[in-house]
């Protein structure tokens, strides 16, 4: 499997898990899966989790550009 398979399996399973815990937890009962229902019970840090890497993704990408506005200027 390449690196392109394995980024896009990654996102998908990432996209699965990020929607379960934000959307369909509230709705759902319990799946006896330990990680998946400390997510629909929690009520605060399953939102810090999710949001943590889109925001460093962010971050990182703002940083590199500024980092070649300044060796390019």
């Amino acid at each position: 499997m390449n690196s392109g398979h394995a980024l896009l399996l990654f996102s998908a399973v990432f996209f699965a898990v990020a929607s379960y815990a934000i959307l369909f937890s509230a709705f759902l009962p319990l799946t006896g899966i330990i990680v998946f229902d400390a997510l629909a019970q929690d009520t605060h840090y399953k939102y810090f989790t999710i949001l943590l890497i889109p925001t460093t993704a962010y971050f990182v990408i703002a940083n590199w550009v500024g980092w070649q506005y300044y060796r390019n200027s």
